[in-house]
């Protein structure tokens, strides 16, 4: 088997693009890690802070069970979604740069 070594003005293979790559996809990732972690906490901090709100009935449901029972899967389906999207989004567009950074540096 033959390993091939990427050329040294080849950008798409290079520490810099795969770091910006990374930090990128490492605020994606927080920003969807958080939007989790409120969906996630703020249930009960809603019980908490505002019972006669969540003790609301909705469609037979209290409001609580609704969100809990009903929404909370669909919503985490939803941040999964955007992630997914928004990563490939990410790596599109990185792969674009480098094919014009590419394109620069043999002109």
């Amino acid at each position: 088997m033959s390993h091939q070594n990427p050329d040294h003005d080849d950008f798409i293979h290079s520490e810099e693009f795969l770091h910006h790559l990374m930090r990128r996809q490492l605020r994606l990732s927080i920003a969807c890690a958080a939007a989790f972690l409120i969906l996630l906490f703020g249930l009960p901090l809603a019980n908490y802070f505002a019972p006669e709100l969540m003790a609301l009935r909705v469609g037979g449901f209290t409001l609580t069970w609704l969100i809990l029972g009903v929404l909370f899967f669909p919503f985490v389906w939803i941040i999964a979604r955007i992630f997914i999207t928004r990563s490939m989004a990410l790596e599109e567009a990185e792969v674009l740069l480098a094919a014009e950074g590419n394109a620069k540096r043999k002109a």
